[in-house]
């Protein structure tokens, strides 16, 4: 090149063109971590490259994703073959993949997997634990950075739906090593607030990028929150643990505002409705009671109040008469009992009753003391023939006496169990030459005879035979009627005939 002014097309075209015709870039192969991976309407991924301290822009052209075994996405670690082109226009340099394979998982997304099973295992992520979001807020926090497209469209949004609701903005670092602590640091604040909601997030970016709401001290201190937040972090295919902690999660930002608010002009519309209908319903209520109060004025008790009295007063009458006829019917009755009392034997001489009571009771003082004296005497005797028994004096009789006994119940059982066993040999020896061993179904026979005739006893004598020539069998309360005075006025009564039940009532 020779020293003049070049323009920066001649700079890029002389860059691509060494690029071009280096063998090592035309054909290398790159082992990385994918980042920031997207697909564009044209068909074409873009993507990002990186190790622990370099990165490097990468496309994969719709010709060449046909090949791909898996779907590739951020936190991968990959191996591509490709070549490292000039993207002429832009001045930039970017890797041009033709395949590109697997090559185990990235150590961000392996921290992401043990940090969500973790959290899950303890409980934080538990249904039962999300508290409900309020449908009517008046005063909502927004955590996120103060400048960027996620706090726009969620002021805007809650602007537009519900602008009566009052915005508290607390704003932190979204992006870093500093941005979880402080997180953490205003969620604290926002809690000294009177907030109905919390919404906490930012706009997409790279798996990098949206780390801070995956910390554990961000994910704790949502769980522990005691007013219900709303997690919008990213797009909506973007998930972060901050995502799982929260009541409730968003796909973006603009969607948070919309889960956070109603719409007021469909608030309007519902009162609208809810006034119409209350409004029929008053009418509706109106005119019933107007129709009644109408019945009310024409009934006769309104036009002739004094018929109320009348019907009262002629009551009370009769009441009157009533209480008057009891009362000298009772007088009369106790007037008769007075005077029987008057003239009885006992008011007249009181005495007599204690002289009979007395008299009554002396009478059983003395068989008292009579029958005590029988009973001592008996008793007297009995103690001296027991004193002087022969038992009492010579005790070893008693034990000689059952002793004999005892030898003679056994001598006698002995001789009959004797005599026992020789009928039972001739019993047995009978048995063995009779005819019913030697023909037993003559027993047979004859016992069918006799069940035979029995049966046709009984045929006769079934009561069921009556119902076919004609009769019935009535019954009340499971018994059988015999008599009219079996039953009364209203009982059941189930009439058995040849062919069914006829259930009746008495009249």
């Amino acid at each position: 090149m020779e020293n003049k002014n070049f323009s920066v097309s001649q700079i890029n075209s002389y860059l691509k063109k060494k690029f071009n015709m280096d063998p090592k870039l035309k054909n290398i192969q790159v082992k990385g971590e994918l980042s920031n991976y997207k697909s564009y309407a044209n068909g074409h991924d873009y993507f990002t490259l990186k190790d622990e301290n370099s990165e490097i822009s990468g496309v994969l052209y719709k010709g060449r994703k046909r090949n791909l075994e898996f779907k590739p996405e951020d936190g991968m670690k990959v191996i591509i073959k490709g070549s490292v082109e000039v993207y002429e226009k832009k001045g930039q340099y970017q890797l041009k993949a033709n395949s590109m394979k697997k090559d185990g998982i990235g150590d961000l997304y392996i921290s992401f997997e043990k940090l969500k099973e973790k959290l899950k295992s303890e409980g934080l992520f538990d249904e039962s634990h999300k508290k409900d979001i309020p449908k009517y807020p008046k005063r909502i926090g927004v955590i996120t950075a103060k400048t960027g497209s996620a706090i726009k469209d969620i002021i805007t949004t809650i602007n537009r739906r519900y602008p009566q609701c009052e915005i508290y903005v607390f704003s932190t670092l979204v992006q870093g090593d500093f941005a979880a602590p402080q997180i953490v640091s205003q969620l604290k604040k926002s809690q000294r607030y009177d907030l109905d909601t919390i919404i906490i997030g930012r706009g997409g970016g790279s798996i990098e990028d949206l780390w801070p709401f995956n910390e554990e001290i961000v994910a704790r201190e949502i769980f522990d929150c005691k007013i219900p937040i709303i997690s919008a972090v990213g797009h909506e295919t973007d998930f972060t643990i901050s995502d799982f902690a929260a009541d409730l999660r968003a796909p973006t930002p603009t969607a948070a505002a919309e889960l956070a608010v109603p719409q007021t002009d469909e608030l309007n519309n519902r009162i609208c409705e809810i006034n119409k209908r209350l409004t029929k319903i008053m009418d509706n209520k109106l005119s019933s009671n107007k129709e009644r109060l109408d019945n009310i004025c024409k009934k006769q008790i309104i036009k002739n109040p004094e018929s109320i009295y009348n019907i009262k007063q002629m009551h009370l009458d009769q009441l009157i008469n009533n209480l008057d006829h009891y009362s000298k019917d009772m007088i009369t009755k106790n007037k008769s009992k007075l005077r029987l009392l008057e003239n009885s034997a006992i008011l007249k001489n009181p005495e007599n009753i204690y002289e009979n009571k007395k008299t009554h009771l002396n009478n059983l003082i003395k068989n008292l003391d009579y029958s005590s004296k029988n009973i001592i005497t008996k008793n007297k005797n009995k103690l001296q023939l027991i004193e002087g028994s022969t038992t009492l004096k010579n005790p070893k009789n008693i034990y000689e006496n059952k002793k004999t006994h005892l030898n003679n119940l056994i001598k006698n059982l002995n001789y009959s169990s004797k005599n026992i066993i020789t009928e039972n040999k001739n019993k047995l020896e009978i048995i063995k030459s009779s005819k019913i061993l030697k023909n037993p179904n003559e027993i047979k026979n004859k016992k069918e005879d006799r069940l035979i005739i029995n049966i046709d006893k009984l045929e006769i004598l079934n009561p069921l035979l009556t119902l076919k020539r004609g009769y019935s069998i009535a019954k009340s309360k499971d018994k059988v009627i015999k008599s009219v005075k079996d039953v009364e006025s209203g009982d059941e009564v189930n009439i058995k005939v040849d062919d069914g039940t006829i259930n009746t009532k008495v009249i």
